[in-house]
Protein backbone atom coordinates (compact mmCIF):
# COMPACT_ATOMS: atom_id res chain seq x y z
CA UNK A 1 0.00 0.00 0.00
CA UNK A 2 1.03 3.58 -0.90
CA UNK A 3 0.48 5.07 2.46
CA UNK A 4 -2.16 7.59 3.33
CA UNK A 5 -3.33 9.84 0.47
CA UNK A 6 -3.06 13.35 1.00
CA UNK A 7 -5.91 15.95 -0.21
CA UNK A 8 -5.04 18.73 -2.34
CA UNK A 9 -7.73 21.04 -1.81
CA UNK A 10 -7.85 24.18 0.69
CA UNK A 11 -10.73 24.30 2.86
CA UNK A 12 -12.29 27.62 3.59
CA UNK A 13 -11.02 28.12 6.76
CA UNK A 14 -7.76 27.68 5.81
CA UNK A 15 -8.62 30.19 2.47
CA UNK A 16 -9.33 32.44 4.61
CA UNK A 17 -6.14 32.06 7.32
CA UNK A 18 -4.12 32.60 3.98
CA UNK A 19 -6.24 36.15 3.40
CA UNK A 20 -6.26 37.37 6.61
CA UNK A 21 -3.25 36.43 7.49
CA UNK A 22 -1.78 38.23 4.29
CA UNK A 23 -3.44 40.91 4.26
CA UNK A 24 -2.35 41.71 8.81
CA UNK A 25 1.24 41.21 7.20
CA UNK A 26 1.02 43.23 4.36
CA UNK A 27 -0.29 45.86 6.74
CA UNK A 28 2.35 45.37 8.94
CA UNK A 29 4.89 45.55 6.32
CA UNK A 30 3.54 49.03 5.05
CA UNK A 31 3.17 50.66 8.22
CA UNK A 32 6.66 49.67 9.48
CA UNK A 33 7.83 50.84 5.98
CA UNK A 34 5.47 54.59 6.34
CA UNK A 35 7.50 54.77 9.86
CA UNK A 36 10.60 54.19 8.86
CA UNK A 37 9.84 56.80 6.12
CA UNK A 38 8.22 59.58 8.22
CA UNK A 39 11.23 59.40 10.50
CA UNK A 40 14.09 60.06 7.51
CA UNK A 41 12.35 62.81 6.50
CA UNK A 42 14.10 65.76 8.23
CA UNK A 43 17.49 64.00 7.60
CA UNK A 44 16.62 63.98 4.06
CA UNK A 45 15.06 67.38 3.49
CA UNK A 46 17.03 69.66 5.58
CA UNK A 47 13.88 71.65 5.90
CA UNK A 48 15.91 73.46 9.00
CA UNK A 49 17.05 75.34 6.21
CA UNK A 50 13.88 76.80 4.55
CA UNK A 51 14.80 80.77 4.84
CA UNK A 52 11.65 83.01 4.00
CA UNK A 53 13.31 83.53 0.40
CA UNK A 54 13.09 79.95 0.02
CA UNK A 55 9.37 79.71 1.08
CA UNK A 56 8.92 83.08 -0.83
CA UNK A 57 10.36 81.26 -4.16
CA UNK A 58 8.29 78.56 -4.01
CA UNK A 59 5.42 80.71 -4.34
CA UNK A 60 6.82 82.06 -7.13
CA UNK A 61 7.18 78.78 -8.39
CA UNK A 62 3.33 77.98 -7.88
CA UNK A 63 1.92 81.29 -8.51
CA UNK A 64 3.52 81.03 -12.06
CA UNK A 65 2.82 77.35 -12.56
CA UNK A 66 6.52 76.20 -13.56
CA UNK A 67 5.17 72.72 -12.82
CA UNK A 68 3.09 72.91 -15.74
CA UNK A 69 6.45 72.81 -17.98
CA UNK A 70 9.26 71.58 -15.62
CA UNK A 71 9.82 68.95 -13.28
CA UNK A 72 11.16 69.24 -10.06
CA UNK A 73 13.07 66.59 -8.55
CA UNK A 74 10.93 64.47 -11.06
CA UNK A 75 7.29 65.58 -10.50
CA UNK A 76 6.13 68.02 -12.69
CA UNK A 77 5.50 68.07 -16.90
CA UNK A 78 8.07 67.02 -19.28
CA UNK A 79 7.58 69.94 -21.79
CA UNK A 80 11.33 71.59 -20.38
CA UNK A 81 14.15 70.93 -18.45
CA UNK A 82 14.39 68.99 -14.70
CA UNK A 83 15.59 72.52 -12.46
CA UNK A 84 15.75 70.46 -9.62
CA UNK A 85 19.29 69.58 -10.07
CA UNK A 86 19.69 73.54 -11.95
CA UNK A 87 22.03 75.31 -9.32
CA UNK A 88 24.32 73.02 -9.98
CA UNK A 89 23.38 72.19 -13.56
CA UNK A 90 23.43 76.00 -14.32
CA UNK A 91 25.53 77.68 -11.44
CA UNK A 92 28.13 75.13 -11.08
CA UNK A 93 27.05 74.79 -7.21
CA UNK A 94 27.94 78.79 -7.10
CA UNK A 95 24.79 80.54 -5.53
CA UNK A 96 25.85 84.11 -7.00
CA UNK A 97 26.84 82.47 -10.61
CA UNK A 98 23.02 80.77 -10.15
CA UNK A 99 21.44 83.91 -9.30
CA UNK A 100 22.71 86.20 -12.04
CA UNK A 101 22.68 83.42 -14.91
CA UNK A 102 18.77 82.66 -13.57
CA UNK A 103 18.63 86.51 -13.77
CA UNK A 104 19.50 87.17 -17.06
CA UNK A 105 17.88 83.76 -18.21
CA UNK A 106 14.16 85.29 -16.95
CA UNK A 107 14.67 88.74 -18.09
CA UNK A 108 16.01 87.13 -21.79
CA UNK A 109 12.63 85.03 -22.24
CA UNK A 110 11.36 84.37 -24.77
CA UNK A 111 13.60 83.98 -26.49
CA UNK A 112 13.57 83.76 -30.91
CA UNK A 113 15.39 80.85 -31.02
CA UNK A 114 13.84 78.67 -34.57
CA UNK A 115 12.25 75.30 -33.69
CA UNK A 116 13.06 75.80 -29.95
CA UNK A 117 10.34 75.65 -27.26
CA UNK A 118 9.34 79.36 -25.69
CA UNK A 119 9.42 80.41 -22.29
CA UNK A 120 6.75 83.06 -21.54
CA UNK A 121 8.13 86.50 -19.75
CA UNK A 122 6.47 86.05 -16.64
CA UNK A 123 8.06 90.09 -15.54
CA UNK A 124 9.18 89.04 -12.56
CA UNK A 125 10.77 91.38 -10.26
CA UNK A 126 14.44 91.25 -9.08
CA UNK A 127 13.53 90.26 -5.74
CA UNK A 128 11.48 87.99 -7.09
CA UNK A 129 13.81 85.95 -9.42
CA UNK A 130 16.10 86.32 -6.13
CA UNK A 131 13.90 84.28 -4.17
CA UNK A 132 13.01 81.61 -6.92
CA UNK A 133 16.69 81.21 -7.45
CA UNK A 134 17.38 80.30 -3.39
CA UNK A 135 14.14 78.21 -3.72
CA UNK A 136 16.04 76.20 -6.34
CA UNK A 137 18.94 76.31 -4.41
CA UNK A 138 17.49 74.90 -1.27
CA UNK A 139 16.31 71.86 -3.70
CA UNK A 140 18.63 70.82 -5.20
CA UNK A 141 20.49 70.66 -1.29
CA UNK A 142 17.37 68.15 -0.48
CA UNK A 143 18.43 64.24 -0.84
CA UNK A 144 16.49 62.78 -3.63
CA UNK A 145 18.64 59.58 -3.72
CA UNK A 146 20.19 60.63 -6.39
CA UNK A 147 17.22 61.78 -8.91
CA UNK A 148 17.30 62.81 -11.67
CA UNK A 149 20.02 59.91 -12.35
CA UNK A 150 22.32 62.50 -14.66
CA UNK A 151 23.10 66.32 -14.31
CA UNK A 152 21.17 66.80 -17.36
CA UNK A 153 18.06 65.73 -15.68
Amino acid sequence: MMGVEMTERITKNMARNIYFGGGLFAILVFTGLTFDTVKQVPKLSHDDKITESVALGKRVWENNNCVGCHTIMGEGAYYAPELGNAFQRLGGGDEEAFKTYLAGWMAAQPMDTPNRRKMPQFHLTPEQVNNLADFLIWTSRVNNQEWPPNIKG
